[in-house]
């Protein structure tokens, strides 16, 4: 059986192809992929052909969120049938390395992640139209589930499993800055979770009239309204917890400025290496958290979606079919018009 894919060979060097799909062994399924979110690290492996030292060295077929429909199942595999809806796990630890052992799936030894360019091989990805996966990779859904929202659920896992990482949430003052898909969803889970406020910052108005149907209590343009995060700082900080999710040294800056003594900077967002302002951090005794991936928040994120405790809708503002991908990328890249755009495939 044949299938399109969406083929990176290089930067900027994106094409639509077509390629077999195996028909599922003991333990698969073979999926009609529905929708999948175009995520930063993708747009990143397209403009700059890799991620700091992360290289794009093969041809790899990109794309790490998504859903879809069983459409075949191969033996020994029990609660998947044909015509069942599915959100598709990325992430597969091993379960034996040394990381695995203590509880810590995400910082496995072995991952393999759908989409990566860390290992070579390459570890392919979701963008196609059929693709044959591990059972378990499968969480089935009711049949009514909307499937564009369950595409969300691996960037909601990324902020839950951040949010845990946190501490206690509920009655905290809380600010997120950058109004990227993480962001907006780390502001809807600290809404979810109890947060006495939410403040969201960024550059782009488009992005921020998203945030206050995220669970934002106010949003501030930093590019023309910068001087409004002064009250914040005053008396050494306001807020008790920041989702730090752009990485940019000057939004790091302020938001520790803003930080209240022993508050907690949550750093989600990735970039190349990043001055911090040590000293401040040090006088007033923050705590810094890094947070990386998820493990068993990727069911807590489908379960939030289907149960309708977290509305990730309002972040998918664009949508366009596989063969429209390169048109699809430069809108994902586009923040003044897009937070979250969404490829739909041949089935869906």
């Amino acid at each position: 059986m044949k299938t399109r894919v969406c083929r990176l060979y290089g930067q900027n060097d994106l094409r639509i192809e077509t390629d077999d799909v195996a028909e599922p062994a003991a333990g698969e399924v073979q999926l009609a992929l529905a929708a999948g979110g175009i995520c930063g690290s993708d747009m990143h492996y397209l403009s700059d052909g890799g991620i700091g030292t992360i290289r794009v060295r093969e041809p790899i077929i990109l794309g790490h969120e998504a859903s879809g429909r069983v459409i075949a199942v191969g033996e020994n595999v029990d609660g998947l049938n044909a015509g069942d809806k599915v959100a598709i796990n990325p992430s597969r630890p091993c379960g034996n390395c040394a990381y695995c052992a203590e509880g810590l799936p995400m910082h496995c030894l072995n991952m393999r992640f759908n989409g990566s360019a860390i290992r070579l091989p390459h570890e392919q990805g979701l963008f196609r139209d059929r693709i044959t996966v591990k059972a378990e990779q499968c969480i089935r859904l009711p049949q009514d589930a909307d499937l564009g929202a369950v595409a969300c659920a691996e960037p909601l896992a990324v902020c839950l499993h951040a949010a845990k990482m946190a501490g206690e949430i509920a009655g905290k003052r809380v600010l997120v800055t950058g109004a990227g898909p993480i962001g907006l969803l780390c502001a809807a889970v600290a809404s979810e979770a109890g947060a006495a406020e939410v403040v969201v910052t960024d550059l782009h108005d488009a992005v921020l009239e998203v945030a206050g149907k995220m669970g934002a209590t106010r949003v501030i343009n930093v590019h023309r309204d910068g001087a409004e995060m002064d009250r914040y700082t005053a008396d050494k900080g306001y807020f008790d917890l920041v989702f730090e999710c752009s990485a940019a040294a000057p939004a790091i800056k302020s938001a520790i400025s803003a930080l209240r003594p022993r508050g907690v900077l949550v750093q989600v967002g990735v970039v190349g290496d990043t001055p911090m302002p040590i000293n401040a951090m040090v006088a007033k005794e923050l705590c810094v958290q890094g947070t990386h991936r998820f493990h068993e928040e990727f069911a807590d994120a489908v379960e939030a979606i289907v149960a309708g405790r977290i509305d990730v809708r309002p972040i998918v503002t664009r949508r366009y079919p596989l063969e429209d991908a390169a048109e699809a990328f430069r809108a994902a890249a586009d923040r003044s018009r897009s937070v979250k755009v969404h490829l739909t495939f041949a089935e869906s």
